[in-house]
């Protein structure tokens, strides 16, 4: 990576951390914090407080995508990080559940993580983008983990009213990250055609990708609602002493997933990465659906998962940029971020619900079955970008001419 890739890459990574922080914090206490406030007792208010966020995120990723194509990454970027932080606030003041719900949902409302990828994609060269993304999926997962170490550290000290300020600190450092560290895009090729949005919604290498996203993260939402569980009942770790196995976690996965993403990049074979870090994500959920018991074990499937999460987490975005039209790749991830999202809130509601009826191991059957379908369709998929350093050492894999504007 040049220079400026580097540094393009680093801020916005930081800038998707800083935000996912202020986002985190919060999940490890709010369901033990909120019934000291008023409505706190009711389990539906607490649950939307919570899953507010993910639903306007939802409706906006799109909208928000779009204008990022029209008028810029940076100013959509900058708007919606001082509405994350004006959402921040109304939460800390709140003096019941439903302030705290209106606050969340203002939070939402700066969804940004369509224009940073797409910025992320524009100040990045195609061969270069993979590994960018990598940084932008391995600063989330660093920061959900650092959430759940620090925030019982934290709200024991500054209380859920003073965590609600400081992810509002987050995000106004975010803006300043966006403004004086990110460095100006190069400029973006006049597309030759203007793209329908009917042509991204129906394209099928978009929707196979966005089918994975949906299903990887709703599959992270229901795993993290077992796993904890577990490591209590199958591993004796009391509450207090899961964030250094998260930490410990994450620090694995993060040294698995680096070989096979280079190699892959280097060798044209990210088709074969992509379709085994599938793999992996059900081999795990299948052996884990066997119920096996203490920590070594736990541990290190879960260091298998988040090793096959982050590896899905890097390429999915990359792919999402290199197979949109150029003059439509903020809209493509809009789209992307929306569906991310919308798993996000199904993963929460449908593993709660299987797992207060049918037990742990149902919610890992139906995790399973999900990904079988993503497997199936990921396999289907024709369309595949070529590395262009592949792609110059062997002149056969370079796509037809008329694929080869915005097609990758």
């Amino acid at each position: 990576m040049t220079r400026l890739e580097l540094q393009a890459s680093l801020a916005l990574a930081a800038i998707l951390a800083l935000r996912m922080l202020g986002l985190f914090l919060i999940l490890p206490v709010f369901a033990l914090e909120a019934p000291r406030l008023p409505g706190g007792d009711n389990a539906t208010l607490v649950g939307l407080a919570l899953g507010a966020y993910g639903l306007v995120q939802a409706l906006l990723q799109l909208p928000l995508g779009l204008a990022s194509d029209r008028i810029g990454r940076k100013p959509v970027i900058v708007a919606g990080l001082l509405m994350f932080a004006t959402g921040s606030l109304v939460a800390a003041i709140a003096q019941d559940v439903v302030g705290v719900l209106i606050g969340r949902a203002i939070q939402g409302a700066g969804a940004i993580s369509a224009a940073v990828t797409a910025l992320v994609a524009d100040s990045t060269r195609e061969s270069q983008r993979t590994k960018a993304m990598a940084l932008v999926g391995i600063s989330i997962g660093l920061g959900f983990a650092v959430s759940l170490v620090a925030a019982p550290w934290m709200h024991a000290r500054i209380g859920l009213d003073g965590l609600f300020e400081f992810t509002g600190v987050l995000a106004i450092a975010a803006v300043a990250v966006t403004l004086w560290v990110v460095p100006p895009a190069a400029p973006v090729p006049a597309p030759r055609r203007t793209t329908r949005l009917t042509e991204l919604l129906f394209d099928p290498a978009l929707w196979r990708l966005n089918l994975g996203v949906f299903v990887l993260h709703a599959v992270q939402i229901a795993f993290f609602i077992v796993m904890p569980g577990w490591l209590v009942e199958r591993a004796g770790v009391p509450l207090s002493g899961h964030g250094p196995l998260y930490l410990i976690a994450v620090a694995v996965s993060i040294a698995l997933m680096v070989g096979p993403l280079g190699w892959g990049e280097r060798r044209g074979q990210m088709r074969l990465v992509f379709a085994s870090a599938v793999g992996l994500l059900l081999a795990v959920l299948l052996v884990l659906m066997a119920e096996p018991h203490g920590l070594v074990p736990l541990l290190g499937l879960m260091a298998l998962y988040l090793t096959a999460f982050n590896v899905l987490e890097a390429s999915l975005p990359s792919l999402v940029s290199r197979i949109a039209p150029a003059d439509a790749r903020g809209a493509a991830l809009g789209i992307y971020n929306t569906v991310q999202s919308i798993g996000l809130f199904s993963g929460g509601a449908l593993g709660g619900w299987v797992l207060s009826r049918y037990g742990a191991q149902a919610v890992l059957g139906v995790c399973a079955a999900l990904v079988v379908v993503w497997l199936a369709a990921a396999l289907s998929q024709r369309r595949w970008p070529v590395s262009r350093q592949a792609a110059v050492s062997s002149p056969a894999t370079v796509p037809a001419p008329q694929d080869a504007p915005g097609r990758g």
